[in-house]
């Protein structure tokens, strides 16, 4: 076991009525703090107001046997009828912040631009102006996995056509709602789509993951740009893609080498071709990929090349780094056997330490040093970046004293918090994942991730706050974290 290693948590809780009885860490002078959701989650009216059907939509209807518990997103949290409801809790918990994102098919029912559905752009217009009039900055994603189902007939992210697609896509975004915003993102965690939907999910391999995520790539950049050139000036906002990093620790020490790999291998696969000073690429995934290729029979690396325009292209299309985050692995070298292909393409394994606690999902451990040293990485690797944490959170299987949520928001903002004073890493505002219990894709409403309780056996969808809430609501208001434990509130009337 690693002696640094984070094994274990403290499920004990103080609870004060005003102000906190321990040390504390100050957040920097205009950190921000959000919540975040995404549209197919939480929204339902799947088929209202003009929607056409989402990628998500068809998936869930037609092998509701691949979603834990047979559910879908067809109603889910029913945002899309109780906004301002949502919008309320927001400005009770005090947050500066709301990052949410649209559906494709809301606004363009085809996917294509030529039919643009005025009902769909006036429900996103309200939500905004309702954030904006209670004092909540929009930070709107443009994708969060749902692209019309059309398209995913057509290949969906393996069909070169789809750079196009969302590019006309955002063109339309950024003309009716770019006005009254200033923060928009781009695509949700590439990795996740790629590698869990194509390769994985679909069963389509190596060669389908990598095809995947050049279009990604290229895409964005089209998207950064269109913006960049057409709406910046007057519009004077910022945009970025969000990324989904997990954190790295040696299973030996002497083995850093395996952490850099790692780290090359998933979250540099999307960052370096924005955020390092050469783009493209990193360098051993293009060794190591092309070796494994020729070795098994490829007659070229199936890790497609940019040409030396496109890096260009692709190189600086973001003006601050989203960052997901929610855990950690082990990861250890795996020696390479001559003759054969590296170990899954890039030679290092992962795994768990079985000390580390474990949230509701399977793949959930609580790390949180995990956390720093990847806001450490990505400081070091990119010359210290401005970094908005877009989500993270902790999954449970319910309850309104959710103290292990709470456990685990302090410990990873308080690692956190060590990354900005102790390592200048640079990071400029925090947002939980995630406001309400959702749909939680091919889990389904199995695991809760909310500060807020749905009742999803209710038509009204009732809301409850969860103690998480009212704790961060205090976090927010003290602008303020405990050193040992995490502080709450005794009295919950307020929420």
């Amino acid at each position: 076991m690693v002696d640094y290693l984070f094994v274990g948590i403290t499920i004990s809780f103080i609870f004060v009525t005003h102000g906190f009885t321990n040390d504390t860490l100050s957040f920097p002078e205009n950190f921000l703090f959000g919540t975040s959701t995404s549209a197919y989650q939480i929204e339902g009216g799947w088929n209202e107001g003009g929607k056409g059907e989402s990628v998500w939509d068809r998936w869930t209807h037609e092998h509701p046997d691949l979603i834990r518990d047979g559910s879908n997103g067809d109603v889910a949290c029913d945002s899309y009828h109780k906004y301002k409801e949502d919008v309320q809790l927001l400005k009770n918990m005090g947050v500066d912040f709301y990052r949410f994102s649209l559906s494709w098919t809301r606004i363009l029912p085809t996917g294509y631009d030529n039919v643009v559905n005025q009902e769909g752009l006036d429900y996103y217009k309200n939500l905004i102006k309702e954030l904006l009039d209670n004092g909540i900055e929009p930070f709107v994603t443009l994708y969060h996995w749902d692209h019309p189902a059309v398209f995913e007939i057509m290949g969906g992210w393996t069909n070169e056509m789809m750079v196009e697609w969302i590019s006309d896509y955002a063109r339309v975004v950024f003309k009716e709602l770019g006005p009254n915003v200033k923060y928009f993102l781009t695509i949700n965690e590439p990795v996740v789509i790629c590698n869990n939907w194509y390769s994985e999910g679909k069963k389509l391999g190596y060669p389908a993951k990598y095809s995947c995520m050049h279009n990604i790539l290229k895409a964005h950049a089209k998207i950064y740009h269109i913006y960049d050139t057409e709406f910046r000036e007057q519009q004077q906002g910022q945009i970025s893609i969000v990324l989904d990093c997990a954190g790295a620790l040696p299973k030996s020490l002497s083995d850093a080498a395996a952490v850099d790999t790692f780290f090359q291998f998933h979250c540099g696969w999307v960052a370096h071709p924005i955020f390092s000073t050469t783009g493209d690429y990193p360098a051993v995934m293009k060794s190591r990929i092309a070796e494994s290729s020729k070795l098994d029979g490829f007659s070229r690396s199936i890790l497609p090349e940019f040409s030396p325009e496109l890096v260009q292209y692709i190189k600086g299309t973001s003006d601050f780094f989203s960052l997901n985050h929610y855990s950690s692995k082990l990861v250890e070298t795996v020696p390479r056997v001559p003759g054969h292909a590296w170990y899954d393409y890039f030679g290092v394994k992962a795994s768990v330490d079985p000390s580390w606690p474990k949230g509701a999902p399977d793949w959930l451990r609580v790390v949180p040093i995990g956390f720093r040293e990847l806001l450490k990485k990505i400081s070091n690797e990119y010359d210290y970046p401005s970094i908005f944490i877009i989500e993270n959170g902790f999954g449970d299987r319910g309850g309104i004293f959710d103290h292990l949520r709470i456990t685990y928001l302090h410990s990873y903002m308080k690692e956190m918090l060590s990354a900005i004073q102790e390592n200048g890493c640079k990071v400029k505002g925090y947002a939980v994942w995630s406001l309400l219990d959702s749909f939680e894709w091919d889990i389904g409403y199995t695991v809760g991730f909310g500060l807020v309780s749905v009742n999803f056996t209710d038509p009204n969808r009732t809301r409850t706050p969860k103690h998480s809430m009212n704790w961060f609501k205090h976090v927010i208001e003290t602008k303020q974290l405990s050193i040992d434990e995490p502080l709450i509130q005794a009295n919950h009337s307020n929420v």
